[in-house]
């Protein structure tokens, strides 16, 4: 369906998770890739097995944060390839604490907007340049259903990032579109990537998300990177400035959860103020299994 040949895609975060199943989808479909993220090893695995798809790859790390880094790795994949046709945005950062807003700290939520946003922008300023000169070229933000609407999921770092994210791409996609450069989004709801699906299975997550999701299941990786490719391509010319929920239906509901949300019981030194939401149905005997919180960061790894 979808046919990159001649084309150079740059992917943030591209060391694992949903950067790397987009990186394995773009070589198959015929591009040449620049990758970067901030783990090395990770990195080089993604890349070299891209490579064995006979594709030309260029592996630089650096983090999104950081704006000499940035442009290091812009001007790396324009002088390895010539060009820059597509920019996927997907390198982010969340929290797993599970606070409530009122005990966020300062230090974590600058930190997560400074990845998920201002490196976001970093990334979309610097592509820009060069395919405004060309007058040509895509950009697809990955944002997320917490960037549309509030929700008792929230990370309140991340809703707010992902949530100034979307503005950005409706912004981007207005002021680039009589200039060749097309800038969309894709926001995801709970997916499942093969790294994480043996953990979120018997922890019992991925029945609670499936309790409050109109299609009754969590999303799959490849129902994302299918999104991302049409808007990256060209079977999407005439359109910009979109941000695609690929959520199962769950931004079009006007339903809240089922079951209480897990991280509600974790943080009981910091309760939410005055008492958290009671839940219209009980909880599941599956419940219990993440109700300490999770392993290594509400309480200590088994020796």
């Amino acid at each position: 369906m979808f046919d990159f040949n001649e084309k150079t895609v740059l992917i943030t975060g591209a060391s694992y998770g949903l950067g790397e199943q987009f990186a394995y989808a773009f070589a198959d479909a015929g591009a040449d890739l620049v990758l970067t993220a901030r783990s090395e090893d990770l990195l080089q695995n993604v890349a070299d097995s891209c490579r064995t798809k006979g594709r030309e790859v260029t592996a630089v790390t650096g983090d999104v944060s950081i704006e000499d880094d940035v442009r290091a790795v812009v001007t790396a994949g324009i002088d390895a390839h010539g060009k820059l046709d597509v920019l996927i945005n997907n390198a982010g950062i969340a929290d797993m604490r599970g606070l409530a807003p009122e005990h966020f700290d300062s230090e974590t939520f600058n930190q997560i907007i400074s990845v998920d946003l201002v490196g976001a922008f970093y990334y979309a300023r610097e592509c820009g340049r060069h395919m405004l000169e060309n007058s040509s070229g895509s950009i697809v933000n990955i944002g997320s259903i917490l960037g549309n609407g509030g929700s008792e999921n929230g990370v309140i770092a991340y809703s707010a990032a992902k949530g100034g994210l979307r503005n950005m791409t409706l912004q981007l996609g207005s002021e680039w579109a009589d200039r060749g450069v097309r800038v969309n989004s894709v926001s995801p709801g709970f997916i499942v990537t093969e790294m994480t699906r043996i953990a979120l299975e018997a922890m019992g997550i991925d029945k609670w998300i499936a309790s409050r999701t109109p299609m009754r299941r969590v999303g799959e990786s490849h129902e994302v990177t299918n999104a991302v490719m049409f808007l990256a391509s060209d079977l999407a010319s005439y359109i910009t400035g979109v941000d695609l929920l690929v959520d199962g239906g769950t931004n079009a509901s006007n339903g809240t959860f089922q079951i209480p949300p897990i991280h509600h019981e974790w943080n009981v030194e910091a309760p939410m103020v005055s008492s958290p939401y009671e839940p219209v149905q009980p909880r599941p005997d599956w419940y219990q299994a993440l109700e300490a919180g999770v392993p290594g960061v509400h309480y200590p790894l088994p020796e």
